[in-house]
């Protein structure tokens, strides 16, 4: 239950439009998980990435096109697969990137200012821990 009513809370509107009001930048909250997603796993294809969001294909091909528009991301042919046209953030990407991290930081301060360091410390240590081995399980590399 808990880990629902976290998600749910993450994923509402109004949490992604304070979030980018503090990092004090103009993109459209659709936007700006695709643009962090790239920046955090680098160059990445079209199809992985929608698969990753949770999101129909032809959806964020259309929004991985508006944030090439703004400048923000670039397609190229893939090192890997030629067939594959990677997107990649720009400088000016990463740029808004570090804007959003620097407004996640000052958001979790106040979220945690009355946490001990070690109750901070535990709850990293065990979403590392969960991220990991539930990322595993959905690759099929985990236990079932």
């Amino acid at each position: 239950m808990a880990l629902i009513s976290v998600v749910s809370v993450l994923n509402r509107p109004d949490v992604d439009e304070r979030l980018v009001h503090e990092a004090g930048i103009a993109l459209d909250r659709a936007l700006f998980p695709l643009l962090v997603m790239i920046e955090r796993l680098g160059s990445i294809g079209i199809v992985d990435l929608a698969g990753r969001a949770g999101r129909d294909y032809t959806t964020v091909s259309r929004q991985v096109a508006r944030l090439e528009t703004l400048g923000l991301v670039q397609r190229r042919a893939s090192e890997t697969d030629a067939r594959v046209r990677a997107v990649t953030v720009t400088p000016k990407g990463k740029s808004m990137t570090d804007a959003l991290d620097a407004a996640r930081e000052r958001m979790a301060r106040k979220l945690f200012a009355e946490w001990s360091d070690a109750e901070v410390d535990t709850l990293v240590s065990l979403l590392q821990r969960f991220a990991t081995d539930i990322e595993a399980q959905a690759s099929g590399k985990g236990r079932a």
